[in-house]
């Protein structure tokens, strides 16, 4: 399958890439549990990391916590890109966040829509081309209405494409006609935040992806985006199909609760969160376990 066409000079943002849960104990975060999980991961061939998103709690998360996790990520990845969350809806902290954080090593942020003051689509392009115009590295829009309550056009996305910072689309818009003109029109790369949507994005022509399920299973999800990318499509649907029901079970109930009961059954870090986050359901928890053991017998 062929990549969209990407100047050689521009950053490649394709693959497999896990957005992480942010592990905690007695409240405050697992720092240990973290940098073990990103060499873990590492180590398990994913692409690169994003770190403070919505399964890594980071509207629980502040600055200096953000800082201090994404510091932690950057020093496990063993040199693996690493792309930062970044949201809210105060224009003036938001560019200077962004501008704080181009000062680590990162390889871009991944910035959301600003969330409940639902903007027009001019005051989305202000804001995304403002932190854009803050950041010293590339910017992916985080394109989630269902958590901002504001819908990115199809028109508006593709504006934003003509700005040399905003290299591609972190995808949970629910639009398909907008993604296919996304992907057709070249210049963004289209990586699809939804899991269960991994298969059909990537056979359409996006360029990867950034999924929550990858903390675990992590092989499994490498081959499948490796699988797709390369066009094997029957290899590929059959790495896939046993991953759905494990998707659609970490999702059954708010991310990143059942994806932590997981981690903790597996003794990876404790299965905490933070309110008004909550631990996944005993009876979820079980199913998860009693599944992750099917899919890793030999």
């Amino acid at each position: 399958m062929p990549h969209q066409q990407q100047n050689p000079a521009t950053p490649d943002f394709s693959g497999f890439w896990v957005a992480l849960v942010t592990p905690f104990r007695d409240g405050a975060v697992d720092h240990t549990a973290l940098s073990a999980l990103v060499r873990r991961l590492a180590s398990e061939g994913v692409t690169g990391f994003v770190p403070c998103g919505s399964t890594g709690e980071a509207a629980a998360l502040d600055e200096a916590e953000q800082l201090a996790v994404l510091d932690t990520v950057l020093a496990a990845a063993g040199g693996l890109p690493v792309v930062m969350g970044i949201s809210g809806y105060h224009l003036g902290k938001a560019t200077a966040w962004a501008r704080k954080l181009s000062e680590r090593p990162i390889a871009g942020l991944l910035v959301a829509a600003p969330h409940y003051v639902r903007p027009s689509q001019a005051g989305l392009l202000e804001w995304f081309r403002a932190i854009a115009d803050a950041s010293s590295v590339p910017v992916l829009v985080y394109d989630i209405p269902y958590r901002t309550g504001v819908t990115i056009t199809r028109e508006t996305m593709l504006a934003l494409a003509a700005h040399p910072r905003i290299r591609g689309i972190k995808d949970c818009g629910g639009d398909m006609g907008k993604t296919r003109a996304v992907i057709a029109d070249g210049r963004l790369q289209v990586l699809t935040g939804e899991d269960h949507q991994i298969f059909g994005i990537m056979a359409e022509g996006g360029a990867g992806a950034i999924a929550a399920s990858g903390n675990v299973q992590t092989p499994r999800f490498v081959r499948l985006v490796r699988l797709l990318a390369e066009n094997r499509l029957a290899e590929a649907r059959a790495e896939w199909q046993p991953l759905q029901p494990l998707v659609e079970m970490l999702f059954a109930e708010p991310n990143p609760g059942p994806l932590k009961a997981l981690l903790a059954y597996k003794g990876e870090m404790a299965d905490e969160l933070r309110s008004p986050m909550t631990r996944a359901s005993d009876g979820l928890r079980e199913r998860l376990v009693a599944l992750d053991a099917r899919l890793s017998r030999p």
